[in-house]
């Protein structure tokens, strides 16, 4: 579908609803961690072409249960096989949203910043025979001035 002009607005009580769901997600999902990008990079990955590999060694693992050391801890195995699944269906839903949020976003910021440059456009022009509006120029138009500033040094360090 092409993007089209979003017209909405959430109440407030929509927004509390929201958050309040939010947070429910999270009360439910206490054991939830957060990793250093150290962490990250140190452990293994399992993404879509491992299931299959994972699937396959949970079965292996209840099937064959006596070639396994009695430290190995199958019924811990499938439960993190059984919680990685469901995590990782649970991910995809939020993604979901996420990018669904996001594409409103950029777009609702996009229509914004075009409406903004309208009337910074209008307020410029008007501001050469209006009283008051200098200032109100000159503050609209400090969203410029460090663009221009970085532009300018960009182009000095290019040359």
């Amino acid at each position: 579908m092409a993007y089209q002009n979003v017209n909405a607005s959430i109440s407030p009580q929509d927004i509390q609803e929201i958050k309040a769901a939010l947070q429910t997600v999270q009360k439910k999902l206490p054991f939830l961690i957060t990793l250093s990008l150290e962490e990250r990079r140190k452990l293994f990955k399992m993404g879509d072409k491992s299931l299959a590999f994972v699937n396959n060694s949970v079965t292996a693992a209840q099937s064959n249960r006596d070639i396994l050391p009695a430290s190995f801890d199958v019924e811990e195995f499938v439960q993190n096989y059984q919680l990685a699944t469901t995590l990782t269906e649970l991910l995809t839903s939020m993604r979901q949203l996420t990018e669904k949020v996001d594409d409103t976003l950029l777009a609702v910021g996009s229509d914004t910043m075009t409406s903004s440059l309208t009337v910074y456009d209008y307020v410029k022009t008007a501001a050469k025979k209006t009283p008051g509006l200098k200032t109100i120029a000159e503050q609209l138009g400090e969203r410029f001035k460090a663009i221009g500033k970085g532009r300018a040094a960009k182009a000095a360090s290019s040359s």
